[in-house]
């Protein structure tokens, strides 16, 4: 079968096309180091990618989300330490308010230092990161703790609690489907196992140290002292819930950087070039089109000559 000169002339330019066109795809993935630069280059390939970046970009969310949550809980730790110091001061005051020798000058001085520790207590509930109170349940930006006093006298004798209901407490997203509550209901950390109240508490305080000469000796040695330790126990309580809170975030986080290398390391492989094989590729292609032009130079140099020799 004789076959035309247009038909050879038509499949060499057929060929050196297809060879041009690879080469300059091999040019652009070793200049931009990726491997498909538009959706049309590869659409599986590409929709594989854009699930990876966007999976990369949630991982990236929640990993600021967990390095919040664990400077918040941090900044937590440290307001409960403060108020663990001055619960412990109050209960010496009162623990030297109760004793027999105990007399008027003594227990004024230790009512005043005990309002002082009362107002370090509130300064220290109301710790605030970056902005948020901490101990004010949902409504980070009001301040919630504040204190009571006396209209007459202005002893203080109790602390007001402004933050979110009772049990409302801020939840925080730290992976897909999975979410952790911060201890932040501040009215919590106002109440005992039992349910009393820390206002009452202080208020009952002073209404023993203002009672008679010398005070209310017996509710300042027996009762109030034990009421103290049931409210200390409780801020010590709360303090080991935030940090067991503070564990877990940390574990979250350790798993999160894990989830991170894992992403990185399917999209390099996905998206990226591996550059010697790359350039390998480029030069078989390029031996490929340089043969492609020299039989394409034979070609076209045929005459009529040729066919009448």
């Amino acid at each position: 079968m004789r076959v035309s000169s247009n038909v050879t002339y038509n499949d060499f330019i057929k060929n050196l096309n297809r060879n041009a066109v690879k080469v300059q795809k091999t040019l652009n993935q070793l200049a931009s180091l990726k491997e498909v630069s538009q959706s049309s280059d590869n659409p599986l390939l590409v929709s594989k990618i854009m699930n990876l970046n966007v999976a990369l970009g949630q991982n990236a969310t929640y990993a600021q989300e967990i390095k919040d949550s664990i400077s918040w809980s941090d900044t937590q730790d440290g307001a409960l330490s403060s108020v663990g110091e001055s619960m412990a001061r109050i209960r010496t005051l009162i623990q030297a308010s109760g004793t027999a020798t105990a007399g008027k000058d003594e227990i004024g001085a230790n009512k005043n230092e005990i309002q002082q520790e009362i107002r370090s207590l509130v300064d220290s509930l109301n710790t605030n990161f970056d902005g948020r109170y901490v101990f004010a349940g949902q409504k980070t930006d009001t301040v919630p703790f504040s204190v009571k006093e006396d209209p007459v006298s202005g002893d203080v004798i109790g602390i007001n609690y402004h933050g979110s209901d009772p049990g409302k407490q801020l939840v925080r997203e730290i992976s897909d489907g999975v979410t952790i509550e911060l201890v932040t209901d501040g009215k919590k950390m106002m109440q005992d196992a039992d349910g009393n109240d820390l206002s009452d508490f202080f208020n009952d305080v002073m209404t023993a140290l203002n009672a008679g000469e010398d005070g209310d000796k017996e509710a300042l040695s027996g009762e109030l002292m034990e009421r103290l330790d049931k409210f200390s126990s409780n801020f010590v309580d709360n303090r080991t819930h935030i940090g067991a809170v503070a564990n877990r975030l940390k574990s979250a986080g350790a798993r999160n950087e894990t989830e991170k290398i894992s992403l990185t390391q399917s999209l390099s492989d996905r998206q990226d070039v591996d550059i010697a094989e790359k350039y390998m590729e480029y030069q078989n292609q390029m031996l490929g089109y340089q043969t492609t032009m020299a039989m394409g130079t034979k070609i076209m140099q045929t005459t009529i000559l040729d066919y009448v020799r």
